[in-house]
């Protein structure tokens, strides 16, 4: 989806101009842009006329919000105990080098998103890769790319 003044507009004309719909507005942005765009946000503050800082402060501020493009899908790696401990940490760093991405970041081509997360409550499948919505259990650092690279 093309980032463009017409449709920032068209979001933030759906709600009453108040600084209460601040963060459904930013939650518009991030479901319609995949991430709230840095001038969806001064754009959101001219028109209220907020400081900027505020908004921005709200868009760090909530975990489901990011100021940064996310990928198509969402690859996350549950680094909870049980996965810990059964190599949760080897199959990112799998990920890491072949995606040539960094944790916590997406990739060049905007397709994954890769987080590390502390639990995503599956400990008897550990280690665990949660794609979009998908658990894959009992998961190896040799086969994860190959998983990653089918579901797309």
């Amino acid at each position: 989806m093309e980032i463009t003044i017409q449709k920032i507009d068209e979001i933030i004309g759906r709600y009453e101009k108040s600084e209460e719909s601040i963060l459904a507005v930013l939650q518009d942005f991030q479901r319609e842009f995949r991430y709230v765009p840095e001038e969806g946000m001064k754009r959101l503050a001219a028109i209220l006329n907020v400081p900027e800082s505020r908004i921005f402060a709200m868009g760090t501020f909530y975990k489901a919000l990011s100021l940064e493009p996310r990928g198509k899908h969402t690859v996350k790696v549950c680094m909870g105990t049980a996965c810990h401990l059964k190599g949760a940490n080897q199959i990112l760093e799998a990920i890491e080098r072949g995606f040539n991405v960094k944790r916590n970041h997406t990739t060049k081509d905007r397709l994954f998103t890769i987080e590390s997360v502390n639990c995503v409550g599956a400990c008897a499948m550990a280690p665990v890769v949660v794609v979009d919505e998908d658990y894959h259990g009992h998961s190896r650092s040799s086969k994860v790319v190959d998983i990653l690279k089918k579901d797309n």
